[in-house]
């Protein structure tokens, strides 16, 4: 089969090629990498809304700018890069937008420890300024890191979520919300953090394991157990179960509460646990989300203990400005003194804390903004999205379906978005401000109506912000381009989400339930999702572990392609990966190996006569087929975001089919000054072309130095290949040749031969005939022929085979000279041995199984070896 693959003549006749002698013995990936960035065009990636071409929208989440773009951020923009690279190629406008979620803790955190003061030491319009300048230069760093890594990101897409023309937009979507009825305010129990004294929402609540004592003590006759005597002053009432026999009419009696002396009932709830302590449990407002509920249940009385600092408050009498801890231990003490302290055991439990600062969390009555929660819609909603992998939108379904109280989205902190609500200081009438007037601070600005209901001019600003998930999740919004109004955005929805497991909860969760609530409609067709990046130790990366990996310091030494196929290879999509030196460095290699290969080739096409010469021989067409099967691979996988299967199968052909099988069998005929030389030539610029476009989206700067070098033009202007080459009797025939070559070079190994050494006649007796040019005969340095057929084979006896764990009992002294006689005695009795045997002059039994013929055969009066491979012969013979 001659088939002509491409016209180069015709594709550039301005073909450029670096010779051989041109191209460095190593790549330099520093300077490579270096140049092509500073060569790539921002604008070359831009989207542009007028395009014809499908789109491709990425939501892509907006890290904190905490001045590092740490390993997990990179991984998943690895796995976003590819795919923008991908979908470029295929043909698609991709937008890959990059934004800053400025706002919220971590921010405030750093500023804090950075200047050593807290939020109140300084004004709310100050504190702000050091965040904003913070935020600014952390942000510069992190783009370098961006670009760095080679991130075809679309920078006429960038958004700042602390600048006006984006919080206007979250300021926009909470009134739309508020007016629709999905937004409201109520004092209600919250989670709360004393550390950084704000509300936090249910998912930003860690829990971690801890050790700490549960406490048994006599609560006016019944028996109490529990882990925070601090908050016997917010006690409510004593509940037990309705079933439990120990305290059966105590019912709607009334227990005095020690130390504190007030008064509180006896409740039954099936929800006590009797097997937990003394089986009755105190109700304190609140210890933990079961107080809530038997709280809300039972309609009981609110006490509240500890303020908004962790302090204790008045109704805690003389441990009134105690921190809780110091309050604990106090009644500990007090308790003692009295008599009413049973007994102590240590017990395990999992406490809440602070997603930032670790902080115990405490659950306290405050008045609050909060979303409401339509699990139905959210769950509705989801459904159409498809999740890669599947499996994660489990988690979703899992988190939504635990989720018991609404979203509460306001905090007391200081840089976020202003909740854009004032009230009226005659009245109490809440004053909404109008869309052209956004982005407002109500703690700094006015109203520009009077009050609608009395007429009033003097206004309350409201001082929480709001949570910086309110921001985030509105991005899909942003970068489709919605302007705060209602209806959906001209680019809606978007065709990706990329991010990581661990905010499913949140930013996943947020998003679908934003833009279900502002425009009716499923945020993406698709979400992505990653795993963590673990330690080499396989744990969570953290400065406590000294496990912690930059990008920077990986790319300074191996540089970003290597870091990217890591990225690509490291694991499925969703799996965490753990972090691994070996793999950098076997990524290196490969771009090493890779690199010879490339050099080994441009050295034979720069003599190449004809560019356009069709491929005719078996060997070459035989590798076209392999590469069509590799494209065919590599394109489902990037389909199906599999990049480790892309990798995989990238490497397995650069390495094992092009490099270990294809040159090795036809780097002869490459030598060679023969006509059939221009066909290797073809399948081989073919395969350079095919396999650097295929490499693009993976290792860009690699494919574009080596595609640069091929052809004169940019790797990442190309479509990606859609190269299809069937032709069964090369596959058939090809898989024969490149296994039967395998064959004879271990053949040559186990006997010691150097690889080129001459190996003399060597016949391969194959189902059909063959003609490999002469392939298989250069590769392996002999007279090697193809024949149909079975070789006529002739056996003969050519030794004998002594077993010494037979002879040496059996025949002791005479073991050798009976050897001998075997040695001396006609083929025909080596294969079918003599009862009896003369050995020095006396007749002796020939020991069962103490020899047997070694047998060789002839072909033609020569002496051969063979070597049978399933239905193929092969006979190498002895002379040369």
């Amino acid at each position: 089969m001659s088939i002509n693959i491409f016209h180069w003549k015709e594709r550039d006749n301005t073909l450029k090629m670096s010779p051989s002698h041109k191209l460095p013995k190593n790549y330099d990936i520093e300077g490579v990498e270096r140049r092509w960035q500073d060569a790539w065009r921002d604008e070359d990636y831009y989207f542009d809304p007028g395009s014809a071409k499908p789109q491709f929208v990425i939501d892509t989440p907006p890290p904190y700018p905490t001045g590092n773009f740490h390993i997990g951020n990179a991984l998943n923009w690895c796995y976003i890069d590819f795919v923008a690279r991908y979908k470029r190629m295929r043909g698609f406008n991709v937008m890959f937008p990059q934004g800053w979620d400025c706002h919220g803790l971590p921010t405030e955190v750093k500023v804090e420890e950075t200047y050593g003061i807290t939020k109140n030491d300084v004004s709310r319009e100050k504190f702000r300024e050091m965040c904003r300048n913070l935020t600014t230069g952390n942000i510069e760093k992190m783009r370098a890191t961006i670009r760095r890594l080679g991130f075809s990101v679309d920078w006429s897409h960038e958004y700042v979520t602390m600048l006006p023309e984006y919080y206007k937009k979250t300021q926009a979507s909470f009134l739309q919300m508020l007016r629709a009825g999905d937004i409201y305010q109520s004092e209600h129990p919250v989670n709360f953090c004393t550390r950084c004294e704000t509300a936090i929402a249910f998912a930003e609540v860690n829990y971690v394991p801890r050790t700490t004592t549960l406490n048994y003590f006599d609560f006016d006759g019944i028996e109490i157990a529990t882990t925070r005597p601090e908050l016997l002053a917010a006690c409510v009432a004593v509940a037990v179960h309705p079933e439990d026999k120990r305290y059966r009419g105590v019912k709607g009696k009334r227990l005095r509460v020690p130390i504190f002396g007030h008064q509180v009932p006896v409740i039954e709830d099936v929800a006590v646990d009797p097997n937990f302590g003394s089986g009755a449990v105190m109700i304190c407002t609140f210890g933990d989300k079961t107080d809530v509920y038997w709280w809300k249940q039972h309609d009981l009385e609110l006490r509240k203990a500890i303020d908004r600092k962790g302090v204790m408050t008045s109704i805690a009498g003389p441990y009134a400005g105690m921190s809780s801890e110091a309050c604990k231990e106090a009644i500990l003490r007090d308790m003692e003194e009295a008599g009413i302290l049973k007994r102590q055991e240590e017990i395990e439990q999992r406490v809440g804390t602070c997603w930032r600062c670790k902080t115990p969390i405490e659950i306290l009555s405050e008045r609050q903004w909060f979303v409401k929660i339509h699990r139905d819609d959210v769950l509705d909603t989801a459904r159409k999205i498809s999740w890669v992998p599947e499996h994660m939108f489990t988690r979703l379904e899992n988190w939504a379906e635990s989720m018991e109280w609404d979203w509460c989205i306001s905090r007391q902190r200081i840089f976020a978005t202003p909740i854009p609500v004032w009230f009226c200081d005659a009245c109490g009438e809440m004053v909404l401000p109008t869309w052209e007037d956004l982005p407002v601070d109500p703690t700094v600005d006015r109203p520009k109506k009077p009050c609608p209901r009395c007429g009033g001019s003097e206004f309350t600003g409201e001082k929480d912000v709001l949570d910086t998930w309110m921001d985030s999740s509105i991005s899909v919004l942003h970068v489709t381009g919605w302007d705060g109004r209602s209806g959906k955005p001209p680019f809606f929805p978007a065709q990706l989400r990329s991010q990581g497991h661990d905010i499913i909860r949140t930013w996943a969760f947020y998003t679908i339930l934003r833009t279900k609530a502002l425009v009716d409609s499923h945020p993406w067709d698709q979400i992505l999702i990653n795993g963590m990046v673990l330690g080499e130790d396989g744990f969570k990366m953290s400065k406590s572990r000294n496990n912690i990996i930059s990008p920077e310091e990986i790319v300074g030494t191996y540089g970003a392609d290597a870091f990217r196929q890591w990225g690509a290879g490291g694991a499925t999509t969703g799996s965490d990966i753990m972090f691994n030196w070996n793999d950098i460095v076997a990524a290196s290699r490969f771009q090493t190996k890779l690199w010879n290969i490339f050099r080994f080739v441009i050295g034979h096409l720069e003599r190449e006569v004809d560019p356009a010469a069709p491929v005719t021989e078996l060997t070459d067409r035989w590798l076209l087929v392999r590469l069509s099967d590799t494209v065919a691979e590599v394109t489902t996988a990037m389909e199906g975001y599999q990049f480790d299967r892309a990798l995989k199968a990238l490497r397995e052909f650069a390495w094992k089919t092009l490099a270990d099988d294809y040159i090795e069998i036809a780097k002869g005929r490459l030598y060679a000054e023969e006509n059939s030389r221009a066909s290797a030539c073809s399948a081989l610029r073919t395969t350079m072309d095919v396999l650097f476009r295929l490499l693009a989206p993976i290792i860009p700067h690699f494919a574009e130095e080596c595609y640069h070098h091929l052809t004169g033009r940019s790797v990442h202007s190309e479509a990606w290949p859609e190269f299809a080459y069937d032709d069964d009797e090369a596959r058939r025939h090809g898989d024969l040749l490149v296994k039967t070559v395998a064959e004879l070079r271990r053949y040559k190994h186990d006997r010691g031969m150097a690889l080129n050494a001459p190996l003399g006649h060597v016949t391969i007796y194959a189902p059909e005939p063959i003609d490999d040019a002469g392939d298989a005969g250069r590769a392996l340095n002999a007279d090697a022929r193809w024949n149909t057929g079975t070789p006529r084979l002739e056996e003969i006896v050519s030794g004998v085979d002594f077993d010494m764990a037979v002879i040496g009992p059996a025949l002791r002294k005479l073991a050798r000279p009976f050897m001998e006689a075997v040695k001396a005695l006609p083929p025909e009795q080596i294969r079918n041995p003599p009862a009896t045997l003369m050995v020095n002059g006396k007749e002796i039994p020939v020991p069962r199984e103490a020899f047997t013929p070694k047998i060789a055969y002839r072909v033609a009066g020569e002496e051969v070896d063979v070597l049978t491979l399933g239905d193929v012969v092969v006979t190498i013979g002895h002379s040369t």
